[in-house]
């Protein structure tokens, strides 16, 4: 699948990743499978390691199957958990974002 048919698919992450979120995530993601994805983090305000899990793995799927994941907009604290974690995000991110 190369997801080239249209445009990618939204994801907008609620404001708290928390190990309550965690499954809902996951669950949202998977129904989002075989299509371009573009998620939309700028309102995020707390996440947790869990969700990072989640959303990273979702993102390495993506990429072996070929089909674009990207966050399109990520907020401050989405980052700055992710740097402390030491998840390298820069190649996730769309180009406008950056």
């Amino acid at each position: 699948m190369t997801g080239k048919s249209g445009a990618a698919k939204k994801l907008s992450l609620e404001k708290v990743l928390d190990l309550n979120e965690a499954t809902a995530l996951h669950g949202k993601l998977m129904a989002l499978r075989g299509s371009d994805v573009a998620v939309d983090a700028a309102s995020v305000e707390r996440v947790g390691a869990l969700c990072v899990q989640v959303l990273m793995s979702a993102a390495k799927t993506w990429e072996e199957e070929k089909l674009s994941f990207t966050f399109s907009k990520m907020s401050d604290a989405l980052a700055k958990t992710m740097q402390l974690i030491g998840v390298n995000y820069d190649h996730l991110l769309a180009k406008e974002s950056k």
